[in-house]
């Protein structure tokens, strides 16, 4: 199916985008917007049709989890079994913001999306865009990089549809994002690890977390 592509302004995108990207993921379809890091491919994480869509697009390994973005910490509690002083700490200091958290995933959420690890990586962004759709179908929802796994990542709509054209519904064109991609944390074990670092350091996390209960 071909791919839609909407101008949109990624400060202020208009509610006609809006409903539309709503309406495409609430049918199980994928639409990629742009956030305040990279583009995204969002999804309904609770539609298993949907979520094996987004593997298919990105042609991605079904042991990867697939992050979440929210909206507020509530929504993280709702998600997972439980929540350290880490995560509070980390949400407190870097959210919203390009850091991702992998914390333990509840079983609301479908296995699949957690990689069948049970760990669940979320984030709260600052995208006005990809916020305004979290409000709109009040749920988290897949953000997931907006590329073929294992290529580069995208920084703009045009980029997107050149690289996912039928592989999508719909792309967002909000322009030419600048971010270095999201940080990822895990704090599920008994010392946290760096996964991935992006915008947000290892050192600035360290810092933040340093002599949380003896064990930042």
């Amino acid at each position: 199916m071909p791919t839609d592509l909407i101008e949109i302004d990624a400060d202020a995108p208009a509610q006609k985008a809006i409903d539309r990207a709503a309406s495409a993921i609430r049918r199980g379809r994928l639409v990629a917007v742009p956030t305040d890091d990279l583009y995204v491919l969002m999804a309904d994480p609770f539609n298993l049709h949907a979520v094996g869509q987004v593997f298919l697009a990105k042609g991605r390994e079904s042991h990867r989890s697939l992050p979440l973005l929210i909206t507020d910490v509530l929504m993280a509690e709702e998600l997972t079994r439980e929540l350290s002083t880490r995560f509070y700490v980390l949400a407190r200091h870097f959210w919203p913001g390009p850091l991702t958290v992998i914390v333990p995933a509840s079983a609301k959420v479908p296995l699949r999306v957690t990689g069948n690890t049970g760990r669940l990586a979320l984030r709260q962004s600052r995208s006005k865009v990809a916020n305004a759709l979290l409000e709109k179908l009040n749920q988290p929802l897949i953000a997931t990089s907006a590329n073929i796994s294992g290529q580069p990542t995208s920084h703009s709509g045009i980029e997107v549809f050149g690289k996912m054209d039928g592989r999508v519904d719909l792309v967002l064109d909000g322009g030419l994002c600048t971010g270095q991609g999201s940080t990822t944390v895990d704090i599920t074990e008994p010392y946290w690890r760096m996964i991935r670092e992006g915008s947000v350091t290892e050192k600035e996390v360290a810092e933040v977390l340093k002599g949380i209960l003896g064990i930042g």
